[in-house]
């Protein structure tokens, strides 16, 4: 399911809800005040006449949270394979002034020039690249040599509460966690071969959830990407679980693995 480009396309990202009930649980409910989308604008240091191009904008959260930091001589590529989801990017980006541009492109075949690109970013979103390899071949063909690409990804044991909260209710639920072949753990050596730089910043944070609304809105945006099965009499039981345990506990702790790798040419 995670590389299915048909599936995801069609299903899971055809439009943005399904990521929108995933942001607003990490958005409501994160420990850490400086939110997710500025940190990761922050290692975004680049000339005042750069082109930039993200791959998988989603609806240009990134973007959206920083409208009010993007230098004026920025030239913003932002690319999705879904064309639903650059439909919202662009409404939610109307009202800012920075120069935006929007094309669907597929990581794995960029169609622009060698050396284009002052910075290249993929934010959570590799784990559904079929060939990754591809990917990043054609990520540094497009960068320029001072040019950097920012890969954002989550680590193993991201989230794992959930795992365990939804297998307390069904012992055969298929979540399957955060086991994503582009993760924490494997990403420098994944990436090695194409940068000659390669390092890692972690974002820290965890969740303390003490509604259960949003906790049930954001697992049942995975369903279909993960194969869990949440209906009827078990959606029934999954609500009460999580009603008790944030009545013993007052929230629910979530762990959180989240890191930003940061590689040259």
């Amino acid at each position: 399911m995670f590389t299915d480009r048909r599936f995801l396309q069609g299903k899971q990202y055809f439009e943005a809800g399904n990521l929108n009930a995933r942001i607003a649980l990490h958005n409501r409910f994160s420990a850490n005040p400086y939110g997710w989308f500025r940190w990761v604008f922050d290692h975004l240091e680049s000339p005042g006449n750069s082109r930039l191009l993200e791959l998988g904008c989603g609806p240009a959260d990134l973007w959206g949270e920083n409208s009010d930091r993007v230098p004026e001589g920025w030239q913003i590529y932002l690319s999705d394979f879904s064309a639903g989801m650059l439909q919202q990017a662009r409404r939610r980006l109307l009202p800012s002034r920075a120069n935006f541009r929007y094309a669907v492109i597929d990581a794995q075949a960029i169609p622009f020039q060698e050396a284009a690109f002052d910075a290249v970013i993929a934010n959570h979103m590799l784990y559904h690249v079929p060939d990754m390899q591809h990917a990043f071949a054609e990520v540094r063909r497009t960068l320029k040599l001072e040019g950097r690409f920012f890969a954002a990804t989550n680590g193993a044991d991201h989230m794992h509460e959930i795992k365990e909260l939804v297998h307390r209710v069904d012992p055969q639920a298929a979540y399957s966690g955060m086991d994503l072949a582009f993760r924490l753990e494997t990403g420098s050596e994944l990436l090695r071969p194409y940068f000659s730089s390669v390092t890692v910043d972690r974002y820290e944070d965890a969740l303390n959830v003490t509604e259960v609304e949003p906790l049930v809105g954001y697992i049942l945006s995975m369903i279909t990407l993960r194969g869990i099965r949440m209906e009827g009499g078990r959606l029934e039981s999954f609500y009460r679980l999580l009603e008790q345990e944030i009545s013993r506990q007052g929230a629910i702790h979530i762990t959180k693995s989240t890191c930003l790798f940061i590689c040259q040419p």
